[in-house]
Order: C-alpha cells, then sequence, then structure tokens
C-alpha cells in the first residue's frame, strides 16, 4: 500500500485563503480552509495507507481525526516543501493539498503497479495529487509553483525522468468565491458545503 500524504496550513484567520477575502472575512475564509482540511483528512482516513502523514505548517488542533503523524513543513518555497515531505517516504507515497474537498477515498487508492507516479491535474494549471513510487525529492526541486504552467512543468519532470505516469482526474481548487461554489456543489453533504452555507459574503 501507498503513504498518503497531505500538506496544509493551520487555518488561521489571515494566514489561509487569502483569496476568498472578500467577499468573505478571515475568519469565514479559515473557517471554510478548517472544513476543507477536514474534508480532506477524512477522505485520506478512509482510504487504504500504510501511513497517513500531515505535513503542517502550524500547530494541529481538535480538528485533526486520529491516525495521522504531523511533520512540520520545512522552510523555503512550495518547491521545497513538497520536496521535503516526500523525503520523509521510504517506499510509495501520494500527496495532496488542502484546497479539494471533494476528493474521496477511491480517488486516493492508487495501485503502482504497472506506473511509477501519479500526476493529478489541478483546473488552474497546477495539481493537486503527485505520487511517486520511489519517492525523489530532485523531482519536485525548482518546479515553479503557482504559476499557470506549474502542473504541466511538473508533468514534463516526471515523463524527463522516465517515469511511467498515470493520471487521476482532474478537479478544481478553491481558491477564489466562484471556486468555493463550484466545489460545494460537488460535494453537497460535506463540511466545507455545510460551512460554506453559513458564511454570509460582503458582496455578491
Amino acid at each position: 500500500m501507498t503513504a498518503l500524504l497531505v500538506i496544509a496550513k493551520e487555518p488561521l484567520p489571515g494566514r489561509v485563503k487569502t483569496r476568498l477575502t472578500p467577499p468573505f472575512t478571515p475568519r469565514e475564509a479559515a473557517r471554510l480552509a478548517e472544513a476543507a482540511l477536514v474534508d480532506t483528512l477524512h477522505a485520506v482516513a478512509a482510504a487504504p495507507a500504510t501511513r497517513r502523514v500531515l505535513v503542517l505548517d502550524g500547530a494541529p488542533g481538535p480538528w485533526l481525526p486520529p491516525g495521522f503523524e504531523v511533520l512540520p513543513q520545512c522552510a523555503g518555497g512550495l518547491d521545497e516543501r513538497l520536496a521535503d515531505a516526500f523525503a520523509h517516504c521510504t517506499g510509495p507515497a501520494l500527496l495532496i493539498g488542502m484546497d479539494t474537498p471533494q476528493v474521496t477515498p477511491e480517488l486516493l487508492a492508487v495501485d503502482f503497479a504497472g506506473c511509477d507516479a501519479y500526476f493529478g491535474p489541478a483546473e488552474d494549471g497546477g495539481f493537486w495529487a503527485l505520487g511517486l513510487a520511489e519517492p525523489d525529492p530532485a523531482l519536485l526541486r525548482g518546479v515553479p509553483m503557482s504559476t499557470p504552467q506549474t502542473g504541466a512543468v511538473q508533468r514534463e519532470r516526471l515523463l524527463a525522468a522516465g517515469l511511467r505516469v498515470r493520471e487521476l482526474p482532474r478537479l478544481r481548487d478553491v481558491d477564489t468565491a466562484a471556486d468555493a461554489r463550484a466545489v460545494a456543489a460537488l460535494a453537497p453533504h460535506g463540511r466545507f458545503a455545510a460551512r460554506l452555507a453559513r458564511c454570509t459574503p460582503v458582496t455578491r
């Protein structure tokens, strides 16, 4: 089986989901981030895994379900932090973020038989998941993050290394209020959708 990693920030006002403010307040944005993180962690908890690891910028709170190791994120850019997360793995590993609360345990039940890597593209040009049968931090270092070309560059890095890449479905990250509404509609019974329904945007 596979180690499942979630890289995340502690959901504190002003530190997470800042592109949701406005129309939401920093407190509402943090609560939405917490709901997205909890939905993600519960999907990971329900998926088969050898380890479940939260790679966290900040401190864990009561939102953390049992069964997770917590590792601190290293310093540096996102590429360095993702690379360092894989450096803590000695076998197959799949890493996801906290921005896709619509993820399901079924999507995370990856099998590396016949492939070396999994790649989950995001609609904004990035990626929501990256899996490596043999984790190699060098495959991530230097990849430009948070650009419309991030996913394409990362995928090309995998192919250039001679890896057999299997693609996961394309998912939408929650970055903006429009993203939040669209993702909540995809998972209407989740904590994220419930939290969004309790938020009151300043403007529409």
